[in-house]
């Protein structure tokens, strides 16, 4: 049988997860213009992984069709933050210091707009987590309080 705290648990495992991916994002969008890394090459954008644990008894029915589905919820958190597969884009800058030999610079591929978007989005879902732990946090309050009439 699901605790009263479940809820709390997931939501907060969910805050942690939106947090560590806008941290990923904010990286990414320092680094558009990293040419240069320890490793050598430019800076490659990072990508977070989600991954979900069954480890709660916290139960959710969805209803389709007329139909219901039980399906356990768990925690969520970040099982990898793995780096995007897109090769650098090249431009034209003989100057460079970090310049090909036909006078190219190999630059992060890393859409400003796109990671924009990302970082909305992981804004929303932290501040819907939130709202999720608030509603939990009165309805425990309210649980309390019946109990104590």
């Amino acid at each position: 049988m699901p605790g009263p705290f479940d809820m709390l648990a997931i939501s907060a495992s969910a805050l942690s997860a939106e947090r560590q991916r806008s941290e990923v994002i904010a990286a990414n969008m320092a680094n558009a213009e990293t040419t240069h890394t320890d490793g050598g090459g430019p800076y490659k954008r990072k990508e977070v992984v989600f991954n979900s644990s069954s480890n709660s008894s916290f139960h959710l029915a969805f209803a389709s069709a007329g139909n219901t589905l039980g399906r356990t919820a768990g925690s969520v958190h970040i099982s990898q933050v793995v780096d995007d597969k897109t090769p650098p884009v090249m431009r034209y800058e003989p100057g460079h210091p970090d310049a090909n030999a036909d006078g190219f610079v190999a630059y992060p591929a890393i859409n400003p707009v796109q990671e924009m978007v990302d970082l909305m989005g992981s804004t929303r879902a932290y501040q819907l987590n939130a709202s999720a732990v608030s509603a939990a946090k009165q309805m425990i309050q309210q649980s309390i309080d019946i109990l104590k009439s």
